[in-house]
């Protein structure tokens, strides 16, 4: 499993009775997780102390109960400046387990040596576009949702990106890839994160169970003939990492050769010291990562 274990404003501190606890920041948020199925003692006080705490309906959706907690604040990863707030369907703007692969495909971008142009898709609030930024490349970040893109242009000057190369694009995804393979536009890298269902600007259906395994096919038409890397992710039950590294295979390899790799990604639980399972990830890219090898003494 992928483990974004470097964060510092971030942890879960404690899984039960299908809910996490999780600070962010010097806050508290008890939010529903649907793989937290076991039912452990709550020893972490935090329970008690909870600044947030988002409840389930039974009819679906839910909403927020709060006690002393700002409309917004910021946490940090590294470099990056990320601002929250707790919006609809117990979401905050941020999903920390992503930094799992922003330390994977940084290096890939600063090591190239060269100018690097990478295309993310279904890009939310920017955390995979300023980590691609911050690390040299210039970022076409396309979402369908104006106030997602707005916030992720929030994200990028409070990180010190406000002049970074980033064009910042509000568009139906599989659209503006057609687009582009007219224009014949290509991209060193490509970065989605689809969702299990959404709607596009002008009432496009996305249903991921259809249209995943065609739209990277699409994709890979816009890779250019140099392409680092390629990633995939998902929190759609029924797209394992086995499935995502299938459709990378069949769809990337023929034309670009390279290696594929996939897991889940999942982030440390403070209380019991295991790994929160937070969903999938295939990653392509043209030769594995491999650390350096200790020099034999002499």
């Amino acid at each position: 499993m992928w483990t974004a274990n470097h964060w510092k404003d971030y942890e879960v501190l404690d899984t039960s009775c299908g809910e996490k606890l999780e600070r962010w920041g010097k806050y508290l948020l008890v939010r529903p997780d649907p793989q937290v199925i076991w039912n452990t003692p709550k020893k972490n006080p935090g329970w008690e102390k909870k600044n947030g705490h988002y409840h389930r309906s039974s009819k679906g959706g839910g909403e927020w109960e709060f006690f002393r907690l700002p409309d917004e604040w910021s946490i940090h990863y590294q470099e990056l400046t990320f601002r929250l707030k707790p919006f609809s369907f117990k979401h905050t703007g941020l999903f920390p387990e992503q930094a799992a692969n922003w330390d994977w495909f940084a290096p890939l971008i600063r090591d190239a040596k060269r100018p690097v142009k990478v295309l993310n898709l279904f890009a939310y609030t920017g955390g995979a576009t300023l980590a691609a930024a911050k690390a040299g490349a210039s970022v076409t970040h396309v979402d369908a949702s104006k106030g997602m893109v707005a916030w992720a242009k929030e994200n990028a000057i409070a990180s010190g990106l406000g002049d970074a190369p980033i064009r910042w694009l509000v568009d139906d995804c599989v659209k503006f890839v057609e687009r582009e393979i007219r224009r014949g536009n290509t991209y060193d890298a490509i970065i989605m994160d689809p969702p299990s269902y959404g709607r596009g600007p002008k009432g496009e259906i996305w249903k991921i169970e259809e249209s995943i395994f065609p739209f990277i096919q699409l994709t890979a038409k816009v890779l250019s003939k140099d392409a680092l890397f390629y990633l995939v992710n998902s929190y759609t039950t029924g797209l394992q990492p086995a499935v995502l590294s299938y459709m990378i295979n069949t769809a990337i390899v023929p034309d670009f050769g390279g290696y594929v790799t996939a897991d889940e990604i999942g982030l440390p639980v403070a209380e019991s010291g295991l790994i929160l399972p937070c969903g999938a990830s295939g990653r392509w890219q043209r030769m594995p990562n491999i650390p350096p090898q200790p020099t034999a003494p002499q």
